[in-house]
């Protein structure tokens, strides 16, 4: 099991940089802007989403949003956050992929709750695949999220 010091320190870093990126694009970035960077391959652009992903819930009533899109998840980080801190049998890359999951779900949750909205700035377009736009903290909790699927894909296979 890593150190629950070094879990803190990642959620942290992850909240950090979600946070860090999303306040240079609010100050830098006019909203709804489209500014290209490597061709039209990667778009830097400044959008507020009042919703979940891909603006899912975004027509939600004021207090469902609240109930849906703010406590729900603090109730579900913070049930993540202290099982992983008191799970001896966790291994370190689990628990790594939990903290950047978490870290990037509180990065997001900052800016409900302060701002109503979630604000998303890279959008990515490459022949076929094109993302929608999202922000720091959509990387931190997708990177984490697949760690936990291949390592639990992995673990079905070492036990079959």
């Amino acid at each position: 099991m890593i150190k629950k010091g070094i879990l803190i320190l990642i959620v942290l870093l992850n909240i950090g940089c979600d946070q860090i990126s999303k306040n240079i694009v609010r100050e830098k970035v006019t909203p709804n802007d489209y500014i290209t960077i490597l061709g039209d391959n990667f778009i830097l652009t400044n959008v507020e989403n009042t919703g979940a992903m891909l603006g899912f819930g975004q027509n939600l009533s004021p207090v469902l949003k609240v109930l849906c899109l703010q406590l729900l998840p603090i109730a579900i980080l913070l049930i993540m956050l202290i099982s992983i801190l008191k799970n001896k049998k966790i291994s370190k890359l689990q628990a790594i992929a939990f903290a950047f999951v978490i870290g990037g779900g509180i990065g997001n949750l900052i800016d409900r709750i302060l701002y109503n909205s979630v604000t998303d700035f890279f959008h990515i377009k490459m022949g076929f695949f094109k993302t929608g736009i999202f922000n720091m903290a959509d990387v931190s909790v997708t990177l984490g999220a697949l760690i936990i699927l291949f390592f639990s894909i992995s673990f079905k296979k070492s036990e079959a």
